[in-house]
Order: structure tokens, then sequence, then C-alpha cells
């Protein structure tokens, strides 16, 4: 696996952009079959594009390298898709890394996988394939020497050749001594904050490096539940991955010329507001400051159609007495921590002969006001679990039995972000192998004390087959109400009520199964509200792709194993393997 480096938000997105626009220029939509069978197919080296080592020490942890080179392939390849990428044919390639330049005043580290020659690294390859994830990589460590001194600089130019291959120039700038600008922490979410209020963001930083920087640009982004009320002129704004809830981004890049000395802190002249939304829970908030100057900021723009701001300039102003303790490498925060959303669990009635099949649909609702939304953990699923009633087996359904030893107990998962007025359906279809009068299932959500839930009375409902309306479910007020169902074992009784324990039978789904009514602690309509099984469309008009798998098709020992509760209100119960490639 792909081990982390520590290159910056800024050489992230840097690498982004580069990778991003090889692809443009190439024009390729899949794995590149060139027409003209001449045409060298394009692979672009990608890595930070700067390193500053301060005096004291290279950043980072000892011994960690400090740049990371790739590959970017040709063509496409989505992480998420569940299958390994076809291998790009190809007769081998070599891609060297030249450090000479850095002679004299630092050590380097070149990949130990590769032929050393002094600091000239050959690395010979014939792995290749579509993106990036699945591409070599390579590590490089820098340490300063005793008789570096401020202001020395050099660069390592990396190269690449292969027959049939075309490989950019990617260099990178390691300057001695430079500007090095640390974030001003961020204070808490204010006592009182509410879904809807606005935090006042102080943001600032402090140059502990050895030299001035000429211009810098303040970056600050906001997930989908912050906005940004305010526009600068000398600011510029734009969304990211519009495509991808977990990545998504409101962003905003300004600049500010001028020299900001070494030693010296600055903060803006005015806070920077962030709106919340009355569905935000655990949406992040971050910014970072970078020594670069206005010229060089179209670089980092690269990627995304950005607007220009207008209205008041936002300024930088010194402080007097900034302290190294309130300062730090990344400044985020989680917001609002105070807010709720509501999972229902509703399960159905259904009646049927020995042999015959039938189709249950389960259905998970989010009543809000809060999203799920999963950014800290990457998008976890949310499990729960469903026993499947006696007499019956299962044919089909988009969960998985628990366990050998459980046939019955099944785990279902439900990827975040789950929106804050989504519903979704788990359609099990069932062999009644036996009629068995009135036999149920449970469906539950795991028990634990979970402060992020408005109303833990819904979050279990029943599977009943062939009831005789009198059987015991607990949490459904005794079995004894319910609206007729065309294929059940009608009962008289009204609707059940929203988000309370309400009737057995509750009010018909609107997207169930003929001869099936709710059954459980549900709110009526909603489990059929917004089509298909886990993944399915959002009703906010995302596609399959916003609720992607997470990759993982491991199960849980038992039905009661316990989830671990992730920052931002998420039920995380599977550990998300991804390929190495990381977000940014």
């Amino acid at each position: 696996m792909r081990t982390g480096s520590l290159r910056s938000p800024w050489a992230r997105a840097a690498v982004a952009g580069a990778a991003a626009a090889g692809l443009a220029a190439a024009g390729l939509a899949g794995v590149a079959h060139a027409a003209d069978a001449q045409a060298p197919l394009p692979v672009t080296i990608t890595g930070p594009d700067k390193v500053d080592l301060a005096l004291d020490g290279a950043e980072g942890e000892p011994g960690q390298p400090q740049i990371e080179l790739g590959l970017t392939g040709p063509g496409e390849y989505d992480p998420d898709s569940g299958t390994d990428p076809e291998p790009i044919p190809n007769s081998g390639y070599k891609v060297t890394i030249d450090a000479t330049a850095l002679k004299g005043f630092a050590e380097v580290g070149l990949p130990e996988s590769c032929d050393v020659d002094g600091l000239v690294a050959v690395c010979a390859e014939n792995s290749l394939y579509p993106g990036d994830i699945y591409n070599p990589f390579w590590d490089i460590r820098l340490d300063l020497l005793d008789t570096a001194e401020a202001g020395d600089y050099g660069k390592i130019k990396v190269t690449g050749k292969g027959e049939g291959l075309e490989f950019n120039k990617h260099t990178v700038d390691v300057l001695v001594g430079g500007p090095e600008l640390l974030k001003k922490k961020l204070p808490d979410e204010p006592a009182g904050f509410r879904p809807g209020d606005t935090y006042d963001a102080t943001l600032g930083f402090r140059n502990v490096g050895s030299m001035s920087a000429d211009g810098v640009v303040l970056r600050f982004t906001g997930s989908r539940g912050l906005s940004f009320p305010d526009s600068y002129d000398n600011c510029s704004y734009a969304e990211e991955s519009k495509d991808d809830l977990i990545r998504y981004r409101h962003v905003a890049l300004c600049t500010f010329e001028g020299e900001f000395l070494p030693g010296a802190a600055y903060e803006l002249s005015e806070p920077v507001r962030v709106r919340t939304a009355d569905f935000a829970l655990g949406d992040i908030f971050g910014y970072s400051f970078d020594a670069v100057g206005a010229k060089e900021a179209d670089a980092l723009r690269a990627g995304a159609d950005y607007r220009q701001g207008s209205g008041a300039t936002l300024t930088l102003k010194p402080v007097k007495g900034g302290q190294s303790g309130d300062y730090t490498k990344y400044a985020e925060i989680d917001l609002p921590l105070q807010n709720t959303y509501d999972l229902d669990l509703t399960g159905a009635r259904v009646a049927g002969e020995q042999g015959e099949t039938v189709t249950v649909d389960v259905g998970l609702s989010n009543h809000g006001p809060a999203w799920l939304g999963g950014l800290r953990s990457g998008g976890e699923p949310i499990s729960f679990s469903v026993r499947i009633p006696e007499g019956a087996s299962v044919v089909d359904s988009p969960c998985s039995p628990m366990n050998d030893e459980s046939p019955s107990e099944y785990l279902c998962f439900a990827n975040t972000p789950f929106l804050e007025d989504e519903a979704r359906t788990f359609p099990f279809e069932l062999r009644i192998d036996k009629v068995v009068a009135g036999a149920k299932g449970k469906i539950a959500l795991p028990e634990y004390d979970n402060p992020w839930e408005g109303d833990p009375s819904n979050d279990t409902g029943w599977i009943v087959l062939n009831g005789t309306g009198d059987e015991e479910t607990p949490g459904d007020g005794g079995g004894t109400g319910g609206s007729d169902s065309t294929g059940g074992t009608g009962t008289t009784g009204g609707s059940q009520t929203a988000g309370g324990t309400g009737t057995t039978g509750g009010s018909e789904t609107s997207g169930g199964t003929t001869g099936t009514t709710t059954a459980g602690t549900g709110t009526t309509g909603t489990t059929g509200g917004s089509g298909g099984t886990t993944g399915g469309q959002s009703p906010q008009g995302g596609e399959d792709g916003l609720l992607a798998s997470t990759g993982s098709t491991a199960l849980l020992a038992s039905a009661g194993a316990a989830l671990a509760l992730a920052a931002g209100g998420v039920l995380v119960v599977v550990a998300r393997r991804r390929r190495a490639g990381g977000t940014a």
C-alpha cells in the first residue's frame, strides 16, 4: 500500500491540477488507444512543485519523505468502481530523478527500489495503469547539511522515457530557510452555537521561516453545509468536486501583495464569516496561507471554475505579540456540533402460501434536520440488522448473512453521505417454506448512546409474515392497529404517526410491494420515497456515484457488534479499504 507523504494541501492541489491538465490535453476518455498507432501515450509525472526546508530541521517527522513522486497514466479510473483497472500495454520505461543541484546543502534519500548513483536515481518499471492509484510511486527524503544557509536553492529534475510513451518534465524547487507560514488556531464553536448560525473565523499566520514572503495566498474551504456570505474583490470563489459530496467544497482563494517578514504575525482585517445550513452537522471549515505571490496564484485555480469576488478588499495587518503556541500547521474546525438527525427503520406485513415468494421492502429514512456527511471517516456506511421471520428463507436481498452460524440474521449497509430528507429501500425476496401464523423478524439499528440521533424510538421495525393482527412487536404499540394491506391479513385501525411509536400496521408505503404495509415505528410514506437499494439515487438529484460503495464487504461477527462513532455523527462499521491514492 502506498505510504502517505508530507506534501502540503497546496502541493496536492498542484498535483491534481497537473494531472488533470495532462489528461485534458490528451483528450482521453478511457484507456488510450490512439487512432494513429504512432502517437505516443501521455504519462504525467506528479509531485509537489516546491519544498521549503527550515534551517532548524527539515519539515515533517524524522525519516519521513517530504516528496512523493507518482505517475498518472492515460485514461480514467474510478477507485469506487469495485473493479481493478486494465493495465496499459508497454515495453517498459524508466523514470530518472536528478537531484545533483542540491549538492552542497542537502543530503538526499533517493528511492531504494531504483538504481542510485550519487544524487541520480534511475527507476525501471513496466507497470502502467489509467489514473494514478495503481501506478508506481517514489519517495524522497531531504535533510540539510551543516553547510546549508538561508537562501540555498536547487531543482530536482524528473524525466521519463519509454517506447510509445510521452512523459512530461517535472521539477521540484527546493529552498532553504524560505518563508514558513504557520496558521492561527481557529477558535472553538461558541457556546449556544446552533445550525443556521454564522461562525466568525479569525484567520492569520506567523512566518516562522528565515526569509520574507513576497506575497501570500489564502485558501479557505467549507463542505456542503457551509457557505461564505461575504464577497471580497481580491478573492475568487469556486466549487470543487461537485459530483462527490465527501470531497465537495466551497472554495475561496484570496491574494495579498507585499512583504511579510520572518518572525512576524499577521491577521485578516476582519473575520471570515462562515454560515451554517439548517442541515449542517460536523461540516468541515479549514484554511491555509501559502507563500505564493499573486502572479503565481493562477496555478492554484487550475481544475475549477472560479468567479471573481466583488465588494470590499480583504487585507492583512501585523499583529503584535503573536505567540508560537497560537499557531499550527493545519487549521480546521467541525461546524456545528449541536444538531440531530432522525434515522427511521420500517418493515412490512406480507402474506403468502407455502412455496410462494414474496417481497418485503425494508426502509431506512432520515427525517433530519441534519444530514450524515461521513466526512471525517471518508463515507463509512450505517449498518442495521434484519432477522428473517420463522418459516421463511431469503431468495435475494441487497444485504448479507451475519455469519454461517446465523443464516437468519442479515447485516445491511447504507452508505453515507445520507441526506437530511433521504429514504432508501432494501428489498428482500423471501420464500415461505412453511406458513407460520404471525411470524415476525426484527430490523434494528445498533443500540448505543448516540447524541446525534434525535428520535431513537423509531430505530427498530418489524417484518411480519401471515400476521393475525395481534402479534406483539415491542415498540409498535402492541400490534392492534394498522391499515389494511391488499395482500395481508388486514386489520382495522388508524395510520401510524410520524416519528412516534405508532401502531403495528402503520400506513401503506408509497413505494412498497403490492400486499405490504409498513410495520414498525416508521413514518407514513417514506420507505419508497427515493427508489432503489443502497447507493440509490439521492432525492436532491445526486447520481449513484454520490452514495457509492465504500469498497469493503467484510461482515461483522454478530448483530451486536459495536459501532464506532466518528466525528460529525457518522455510524462507522467498516474500515474503508482503498488502494493508495488518498484524497486531497
